[in-house]
């Protein structure tokens, strides 16, 4: 069970801060059962209430300090996720996207990055569907990031980027 003040991860909202447990008193919410009360801290501020006991939530702890750390140290070796079928890939970051993981999400923003890099050589724009894909992913990460690292959500991808060329210069 999770604490007041905790961050927590929760499905489609992204980072979000426990600000409240215990039983609601709203017309939706069943007598007796315990709600989490969560506010993201990014998405739009509407507040979110989830049983504590919901078994399908996903809901999970959000990561630390140490944890973004290190993850961002590992994107060089991430590996892509490259599907020719267009219907297929939509598909697979679907799935990723459904699993709200860290790693699932720097795996799209890698393979993103890397085809839209290519398009633009070639003179060519990114597609529509990449670039929502994109933004969804670098959204839940930088979010998470952001509140791991104690730093504003747009000074994110800078600090990667930083980090990233540190490492590849050592």
């Amino acid at each position: 069970m999770f604490s007041v003040n905790d961050h927590v991860v929760f499905g489609n909202h992204g980072i979000c801060v426990i600000k409240a447990i215990g039983p609601l008193d709203l017309s939706i919410a069943e007598r007796g059962r315990l709600y989490y009360t969560l506010e993201p801290l990014y998405a739009q501020k509407n507040t979110i209430y989830t049983p504590v006991d919901n078994e399908k939530s996903s809901l999970r702890r959000a990561i630390t300090r140490e944890d973004a750390l290190e993850l961002i140290d590992r994107i060089p070796q991430v590996e892509t996720v490259w599907v020719l079928d267009e219907k297929q890939r939509e598909e697979k970051y679907k799935e990723i996207m459904k699993q709200n993981d860290c790693m699932g999400w720097m795996q799209i923003i890698k393979t993103l990055y890397l085809k839209k890099q290519k398009r633009l050589a070639e003179g060519r724009k990114n597609t529509a569907r990449d670039d929502l894909y994109l933004k969804l992913a670098e959204d839940f990460l930088y979010g998470e990031f952001a509140a791991a690292l104690g730093v504003e959500k747009d000074q994110v991808e800078e600090l990667i980027g930083r980090r990233v060329r540190e490492m590849e210069s050592a």
